[in-house]
């Protein structure tokens, strides 16, 4: 089981999940967040807004979802790509810890096991029991569109298997992982985007193109985000191309 976590970590920080958590670490329950009336989900909502500058409560809403799907689940989907196991990531096992800045510090597992199970029990964990929940709570407290938390959603699962094509990860086996995924989730979260597989000379990866806006452009930064459907389909491919070619020098 050590080896599956010490493999994640090696994908990088969005994939490293801490065990063994102690109280006084400041740990936010992730079931707690499922409750729109809950203390804990306003502190996250209102971290959010703090670090990223956010205008209104339905667009920090839908940056916390994008930022949450990219971030808190997605080592149980690269394990499971990799690895054929699943990773217990529903919300009453998952606690996550905010970080000063945008995004979130860490994320932590109460009770870290990886067994052996079918694609379906790892869409019940993370979508219809953690990622869907969250976004029906967000909804409920800020009015943000279902679509687009939805979208938030979309392009964080596909942020696990696209983040470590470009980590040195399988891009046929995550490429293959990622259509199998999205088939089982069914609930047309695969019309929200879509992964498009590019190649600069000797490096390869899979990328990201949302068809739904998470609104971080009217954050105080003011920026798109890289799959952003603001911008046309030709430019954030060949932005991406670009990212590609840094990787090959």
């Amino acid at each position: 089981m050590h080896e599956v976590f010490a493999r994640l970590d090696a994908f990088g920080e969005r994939y490293r999940l801490e065990r063994g958590l102690l109280p006084h670490d400041d740990w936010i329950d992730c079931s707690r967040l499922l409750d729109p009336g809950s203390p804990e989900l306003t502190r996250v909502l209102e971290a959010e807004r703090h670090a990223s500058g956010q205008v209104s409560d339905h667009a920090t809403a839908l940056t916390v979802i994008a930022v949450y799907a990219g971030r808190v689940t997605t080592a149980a989907l690269l394990a499971w790509a990799l690895e054929g196991v699943l990773l217990d990531m529903r919300p009453s096992n998952v606690a996550i810890r905010l970080s000063e800045h945008h995004g979130f510090e860490a994320v932590g597992l109460r009770q870290p096991s990886a067994v052996e199970g079918p694609v379906e029990t790892l869409v019940a964990w993370v979508l219809e029991e953690h990622l869907l929940p969250l976004a029906d709570a967000l909804r409920s407290r800020t009015r943000a569109g279902l679509r687009q938390l939805h979208g938030g959603i979309a392009y964080g699962c596909a942020a696990a298997f696209c983040s470590a094509s470009l980590r040195g990860g399988d891009v046929d086996l995550l490429e293959a992982a990622y259509h199998r995924f999205m088939a089982a989730a069914g609930g047309g979260l695969d019309r929200l985007g879509t992964v498009v597989r590019l190649r600069e000379g000797e490096r390869e990866g899979l990328f990201y193109l949302r068809d739904t806006c998470c609104l971080y452009y009217t954050s105080a930064e003011k920026t798109l985000c890289a799959s952003c459907c603001l911008d046309t389909r030709q430019d954030r491919i060949a932005a991406y191309r670009t990212v590609l070619s840094g990787l090959s020098r």
